[in-house]
């Protein structure tokens, strides 16, 4: 195991984990606006839990409240049991943030700005080249921060965040601005570091990456939480319909509509889209009406949900109670 992913597990022997962060009735407002209203989670330690919302919804500043970096007007926020706020610097070793805007020696090479950060925190020597390579990073170890390209910016600010070996990992959209292969090499990183128990809090666009990489997720709309569960969960209680993807003048629309299961026939990007919660008879059905070459089939996913909530706030009660998790609640398995 690298140095980047090594640590000794913080759980009570043969016991549950405990919590790493506990937020308590949270609010914050900048004005007229109420960024954030009466917001409560609780994050298991060796948890990966997402954070999403559209963009206003308040997840940047929930988490720079819980990282120590914004004070509430009203609630409480523990992490590990300690206040972040007034900054609590016995913490600072024990927690990584990455944030949109992070700031950089931009005159040091790569690796002359993560051993600065290394040596801020009183890293190991080894674990700068460890987590350079981690991120991807180590043909760049020589290039001066400000000649780097965004995407290798946002891999240092990673870095910077990994660096000193955390077990409390803040990441506020970490591939915003990186390239699809770099996106999945960094999927990697982060499941290592979650199965040597580090607890990840994670903010993001990318609906399909909170799927494949979140324990739970929470969804802000307009400052509150929608609702918190497990991806698997959400969809599941979702009930979203499957889409059935034909080539167009394969299937006649009007025949389509007609099939039996079939609840609402569209065009999308050069595709006859077929909706239906019971896929399998519809498939059999197109099988033998047209055969299935180059028919796809698409399953519900975290998108339908998420768009559904955030579409839609005023139903964001019914969803989460679908879920079995009520509004600015929390269920606290994983």
């Amino acid at each position: 195991m690298s140095e980047v992913q090594a640590m000794s597990s913080t759980h009570p022997a043969g016991g549950p984990p405990s919590a790493a962060v506990r937020v308590e009735a949270v609010s914050k407002r900048y004005g007229d606006r109420l960024a954030v209203d009466g917001v409560s989670l609780e994050i298991s330690q060796g948890e990966f839990f997402g954070l999403l919302g559209p963009n206003g919804a308040g997840k940047s500043t929930l988490v720079e409240i819980m990282e120590g970096l914004r004070r509430a007007d009203t609630g409480s926020v523990a992490l590990f049991g300690r206040s972040p706020w007034p900054r609590d610097t016995g913490l600072l070793p024990r927690i990584g943030v990455q944030t949109q805007s992070s700031a950089f020696f931009v005159r040091q090479t790569a690796h002359e700005h993560l051993r600065t950060v290394a040596a801020l925190y009183g890293a190991r020597p080894g674990s700068v080249d460890a987590t350079l390579e981690a991120v991807g990073l180590t043909a760049q170890r020589k290039v001066r921060v400000e000649n780097l390209s965004g995407g290798q910016r946002q891999r240092l600010a990673i870095a910077s965040a990994l660096v000193h070996g955390p077990e409390l990992i803040f990441l506020d959209e970490p591939t915003a601005a990186l390239d699809p292969q770099a996106r999945r090499a960094l999927w990697e990183v982060l499941r290592g570091l979650k199965a040597a128990g580090r607890t990840i809090v994670y903010t993001t666009h990318h609906l399909d990456e909170a799927e494949a990489l979140c324990d739970r997720i929470a969804i802000l709309v307009d400052g509150r939480i929608a609702v918190t569960d497990s991806p698997h969960r959400l969809v599941a209680a979702a009930q979203a319909p499957s889409r059935l993807l034909l080539p167009l003048g394969r299937l006649d629309r009007a025949l389509a509509a007609g099939i039996d299961g079939v609840e609402r026939v569209s065009e999308q990007g050069g595709s006859l889209v077929l909706e239906t919660h019971a896929p399998g008879q519809v498939l059999s059905a197109v099988d033998r009406l047209v055969g299935l070459d180059g028919v796809q089939t698409r399953t519900p996913s975290l998108e339908d949900v998420y768009l559904d909530l955030t579409s839609s706030p005023t139903a964001a009660p019914d969803a989460a109670n679908a879920a079995g998790s009520p509004a600015a609640e929390t269920t606290t398995e994983p």
